[in-house]
């Protein structure tokens, strides 16, 4: 049996969380990249070894992605991407929480809120990188290659031939633009 439990937060309380997000942007500056993923992979094995709670685990799990995000250069995510990835990573670097992590049950309840809020943020870039993992892995399926040969050059490429070949068949489809499948009285071709 499960439970829902829904959190209000009011606006207060996410000017609070942005508060704390932008604090560890800042703090985070001056630290390599490297540095803030390996602080997000210290925070999942953690949760992992000590957090029993579905509900905390599957959200401490996002930060995964993100940092995925950032160390796969076949993504070759963009300059302004990797700030603001980087900048989300950066909150679960900090040594100061706002509930301590050692509190039983707890202690990681304002890291899943903060990364739940944080993924919404980040949604669009999160949605792109799930579509070029799975374009990768059937693409590199298909032709027998590694995963690891393809990029996003690639991905994009597919893309823009499937985009192309979609609005060849809703031509073909509409014989001539009309929609109503004789040909239109305007059509130049």
């Amino acid at each position: 049996m499960t439970i829902r439990i829904v959190l209000d937060l009011s606006d207060h309380d996410l000017k609070h969380f942005r508060h704390l997000a932008k604090q560890a942007m800042e703090n985070s500056k001056n630290e390599s990249t490297e540095k803030v993923i390996a602080g997000a992979h210290e925070l999942l094995a953690e949760v992992n070894e000590k957090v029993t709670s579905d509900f905390i685990r599957e959200r401490i799990g996002q930060i995964k992605i993100l940092s995925d995000m950032l160390e796969d250069t076949g993504w070759g995510m963009q300059e302004v991407g990797r700030r603001r990835v980087k900048a989300a990573l950066a909150y679960f670097n900090q040594p100061e929480d706002l509930i301590p992590d050692h509190l039983p049950g707890i202690g990681f309840l304002d890291d899943a809120i903060m990364i739940e809020l944080l993924a919404r943020e980040l949604k669009p870039e999160i949605d792109a990188y799930r579509d070029f993992v799975d374009y990768r892995a059937t693409e590199a399926r298909r032709l027998g290659k590694s995963a690891d040969e393809l990029n996003r050059g690639d991905f994009l490429e597919a893309r823009q031939k499937a985009l192309l070949s979609r609005m060849r068949r809703r031509r073909r489809g509409s014989r001539g633009g009309g929609g109503g499948g004789a040909k239109s009285p305007f059509s130049l071709f």
